[in-house]
């Protein structure tokens, strides 16, 4: 994007000399006060989302060099490319309404999909006349297995009944009721007991449990990614101590990382939106090499980085992987339990 710059060369924040395009005593950029509408727009714009020559200068690196980008910014050549940090924030927020954008349409389009039950009574008789009618069933066994039948029938019929009162519990003690009415294989499990006792205390009963839980998990989950960055670095730091390099090397290495992950997710995501469900195959290939692409980003990015042999970084990188995974697993866990101690 082509700038305006003023000819004059003083700053008119600050009032210094100046002896280029930016004041050094304040950092000001020396452009024209008076400019277009459309300039003007463009330029804010351009200026918070940082799609300047910064942005195409850091996707150059991030998606076709893996490596090269952290090598670069740790050696101090910083001024083209955008701050980890700001590239991480933007890109996150960019695949996480993607990625929960996409999920709720499809469970909106599985909601569509409902399948017919036959009536109780029906398939009651229907069993029954098939009994009746087996030649070689002697008289006792039809007898028990009729009488077997009718238990089920009437089982079934008492749960559907208690499950049809359950939609009019307005109270925790009603619930409760209903639970212990219930046999335990159809009783609720720990969580979801302890997700309806949240909503009846909080007076909730505007939503669904499950959907308040589910709002709530999505709106933190962008804030554990973002916590569980550091602690990557850190599984970087041990698994590659004998690089001896400083934490906020491994640090700028996470960052650049995981956007290049979830900006390829993204880029995943809007073409999987333009391909019909029913190409199965077409939408399996793309996830195999999606896969297979990331996994390669990742070694590869590893070696440039921390300058391993390939056994060595393939070795490193499992342990990593593993590491990772079960920081992630433990995360998550103690997500679900805040968000169900505190957000219902």
């Amino acid at each position: 994007m082509k700038k305006h710059y003023r000819k004059e060369n003083d700053c008119l924040n600050c009032g210094a000399v100046l002896e280029g395009k930016y004041c050094h005593n304040c950092g000001q950029e020396n452009l024209q006060i008076k400019e277009s509408f459309g300039h003007m727009m463009t330029h804010a714009v351009s200026d918070y989302f940082h799609f300047d020559h910064q942005f195409f200068h850091t996707l150059k690196p991030l998606f076709f060099q893996p490596g090269k980008l952290t090598t670069e910014y740790m050696a101090g050549h910083r001024v083209q490319y955008l701050h980890p940090v700001k590239m991480y924030i933007f890109i996150s927020l960019i695949y996480f309404l993607l990625l929960f954008k996409n999920n709720q349409e499809f469970e909106r389009e599985n909601g569509k999909q409902t399948t017919t039950e036959q009536n109780a009574d029906e398939l009651k008789a229907s069993l029954k006349n098939g009994i009746n009618n087996n030649a070689f069933l002697t008289a006792d066994q039809k007898k028990k297995l009729t009488h077997n039948l009718e238990l089920k029938a009437d089982s079934i019929k008492k749960v559907n009944l208690l499950a049809e009162k359950a939609d009019t519990i307005k109270t925790y003690e009603q619930y409760i009721k209903v639970q212990q009415a219930l046999p335990k294989e159809k009783q609720d499990n720990y969580i979801e007991h302890y997700l309806m006792q949240k909503k009846f205390k909080l007076g909730n009963n505007d939503k669904n449990s499950n959907e308040l839980f589910m709002e709530s998990f999505k709106h933190n989950v962008p804030k554990m990614m973002f916590f569980l960055l550091p602690l990557f670095a850190l599984i970087l730091k041990i698994a590659f101590s004998k690089n001896r390099k400083f934490y906020v090397e491994y640090l700028i290495y996470s960052f650049h990382l995981h956007c290049f992950v979830f900006l390829f997710l993204s880029l995943l995501i809007l073409v999987k939106m333009l391909i019909p469900e029913s190409w199965v195959t077409i939408l399996s290939v793309l996830n195999t090499a999606a896969t297979v692409s990331i996994t390669w980003y990742i070694y590869r990015s590893l070696r440039v980085v921390y300058n391993r042999s390939r056994l060595r970084t393939i070795s490193k990188m499992i342990g990593v992987a593993i590491s990772y995974f079960i920081v992630f697993a433990i995360c998550l866990v103690l997500l679900v339990g805040i968000v169900a101690a505190t957000a219902l």
